[in-house]
């Protein structure tokens, strides 16, 4: 199913694999840009998944040693979590698509919600992961819809500013969540971080109530049934670009997701530091994916054309892993050597996550909620695969993690290089 060129709504044209030419004004047929409030809940719902995530990340160990586990068993409360993610993404993008984004939207964080008490409930780590899998599967409708919805309101360049203007608010959650979740500590224990998590989801519940107006009109929607989603999804993976663009943003955000899954009981286990300076390490690489993700879509997509960008992307990450296994596992550098790696690892997302998502949804502009759920399906259950790969060998181990960033960068740049063919020019469709 060839999927339109970014440039075809806008001032100038482009081919789908080159820059995102389209300077165009939103899209959206009933009302224009999003208010400020809509902004807010959407960077919101964007911000969910990291928040879920890095919030309680400090308590990781503490977790563990509080419910009798090990550090590869607790982490596995993570890949219940990308399961439940991607799980949910598959279900609720459709949906939106059928139904509207906000019926969907709606139900998926009441459930997330509940899910989370149940997680600050729970008196053992089997009952933890379960409740966690339901807390991803209800929050995967805020993650998903926030993206169907900015692929229903913009095109080309104003898309992947708009993510960008989304990214400001999102990208805060990277940055304060582990340093909320470290100071949390000093007032409660892990339970404390499920019950703001929860407080979080109800907040944002209500949000998407009072301040999201529908974005997708009764005549866009799908009416025929399961069968035209069926359809869709398989067009959409029997698109070679689109497929590329899909895996090369999949393993790129599991590059991404050992990092966030390991980092605190790799740097903690292995570098003996405090959770306090765990937060300070994370909360500085975040600062690094805002900045590109800011840099990116204010400036380098009007400057260079998106093969540049993504290649950009790539070879950063690459050499991230790179460097990572050179420090730790020839030289020895510790902290001082791993954490400058980390840093540019975290820049290169911020570049090459955006471009892929954006140039993907750009060719899916009649079914922006399948693409966007095959999209946060990719990614998360990759997330789910690497999740407990850096403590594989029955310890943190920041040679194991990167090995798994400098793997996954590999796999990135080998399905861009040959699914996107980002040399050649796409004729438009």
């Amino acid at each position: 199913m060839p999927g339109p060129t970014l440039g075809a709504t806008g001032d100038q044209s482009s081919d789908a694999s080159g820059a995102a030419t389209s300077e165009t004004a939103p899209t959206d047929p009933l009302g224009g840009a999003p208010s400020r409030g809509a902004v807010v809940v959407l960077g919101g719902l964007a911000a969910l998944g990291p928040l879920t995530t890095d919030l309680y990340l400090p308590a990781l160990p503490a977790l563990t040693s509080d419910l009798g586990s090990t550090a590869a068993t607790a982490q596995l409360t993570l890949t219940g979590s990308m399961f439940g993610m991607a799980a949910g993404q598959l279900l609720f993008g459709p949906l939106s698509d059928r139904l509207g984004r906000r019926p969907p939207l709606l139900v998926g964080m009441a459930i997330y919600t509940l899910a989370t008490v149940v997680c600050a409930l729970a008196g053992s780590v089997p009952l933890l992961i379960a409740g966690r899998a339901l807390q991803g599967l209800g929050g995967a409708a805020g993650l998903v819809i926030a993206r169907a919805v900015a692929r229903d309101r913009y095109e080309g360049v104003a898309m992947i500013r708009f993510m960008a203007t989304l990214g400001v608010v999102s990208g805060l959650a990277p940055i304060l969540a582990p340093v909320l979740g470290a100071q949390l500590l000093h007032l409660t224990n892990w339970r404390g971080t499920f019950v703001a998590l929860a407080l979080v989801g109800a907040l944002l519940t209500l949000g998407s109530a009072l301040a999201l107006r529908e974005s997708l009109p009764p005549e866009r929607r799908h009416t025929d049934g399961i069968g035209s989603t069926v359809r869709a999804i398989g067009g959409l993976l029997g698109d070679r670009h689109f497929l590329g663009y899909l895996l090369t943003s999949t393993f790129a955000f599991g590059a991404l997701f050992v990092y966030v899954s390991g980092s605190s009981s790799v740097l903690q286990g292995e570098y003996a530091i405090s959770p306090q300076m765990y937060s300070l390490v994370f909360a500085t690489n975040s600062v690094a994916v805002v900045g590109s993700t800011q840099l990116n879509g204010r400036l380098l997509v009007r400057k260079l054309p998106a093969p540049t960008l993504m290649l950009l992307g790539l070879c950063g990450a690459g050499t991230a892993g790179a460097a990572i296994v050179l420090t730790t596992g020839v030289w020895n550098l510790g902290l001082p050597g791993v954490w400058p790696a980390l840093f540019l690892l975290m820049a290169s997302m911020g570049i090459l996550v955006p471009n892929s998502n954006a140039q993907a949804l750009t060719m899916a502009p009649h079914a922006a909620g399948s693409a966007s759920a095959l999209i946060g399906t990719g990614t998360f259950l990759c997330a789910a695969v690497v999740a407990p790969l850096s403590s594989a060998g029955g310890r943190p181990s920041a040679l194991l993690l990167g090995v798994v960033v400098l793997g996954c960068a590999v796999l990135a740049t080998v399905c861009y290089v040959t699914l996107c063919s980002p040399w050649r020019k796409k004729e438009p469709a």
